[in-house]
């Protein structure tokens, strides 16, 4: 049994309930709820993205799936054996994820992109559940500086002594290792913040980390 989801009509935060609300009056067909984590619970590898995009994760209901960001993510996991089948931005084409599992850290689809200082703690939980769930879990890959900054904080670590660098590969307690990359986003991708080769490099770096075990 996997780590407790947040309720399809979660309450947690009122401004992104709202946001809510009124997406699933206009797109009754979309996701519009709180977006699971995907991918096997026993995983070693966990992603972990800021929050569903709009007409991505919170239209499909999978996490990057059909998001711009989900083109580079999910072929970079193919390319490095964390998933196998193909990725075609829908739920059901399916793509499985092997010894990886994706998440957010907020899990419901923010205004412009940005949720605040108060949603990301309410649905922090959430995120510590998922961490106590994966009995193998052996690196968490945050994908740009909140998602970082919330993976800290979950873990109990201070912000100080972990310090967000992109190609960073943070060594925890118990054996855990946090690895630091700039979110695979449009934005970055379209203004060379990030490359391709930047990305795979983290994963060459994941990879060597999971094979020392």
């Amino acid at each position: 049994m996997g780590p407790e989801q947040p309720p399809r009509d979660c309450g947690l935060c009122p401004r992104l309930a709202g946001f809510r609300d009124r997406h699933r009056a206009a797109e009754p067909g979309w996701h519009n709820a709180p977006v699971p984590s995907f991918g096997p619970i026993d995983a070693r590898l966990l992603v972990v993205g800021l929050a569903p995009g709009l007409r991505g994760a919170n239209r499909t209901g999978r996490p990057f799936t059909g998001d711009y960001a989900g083109d580079l993510l999910y072929a970079t996991l193919l390319d490095f054996g964390f998933a196998t089948g193909d990725y075609d931005k829908r739920p059901d084409d399916g793509l499985a994820l092997v010894d990886c599992r994706v998440t957010n850290a907020v899990r419901c689809v923010p205004p412009r992109n940005r949720p605040v200082g108060a949603e990301i703690n309410a649905c922090r939980p959430f995120l510590e559940a998922e961490l106590a769930a994966m009995p193998r879990l052996s690196v968490v890959l945050a994908l740009g500086t909140v998602a970082h900054a919330t993976v800290v904080r979950t873990l109990g670590r201070r912000a100080a002594e972990f310090k967000f660098a992109h190609g960073a590969m943070h060594a925890l307690d118990d054996g855990l290792a946090l690895a630091d990359s700039y979110h695979c986003s449009r934005y970055n991708l379209n203004t060379g913040r990030l490359t391709e080769a930047m990305f795979r490099s983290v994963f060459e770096g994941i990879g060597a980390t999971i094979e020392k075990e």
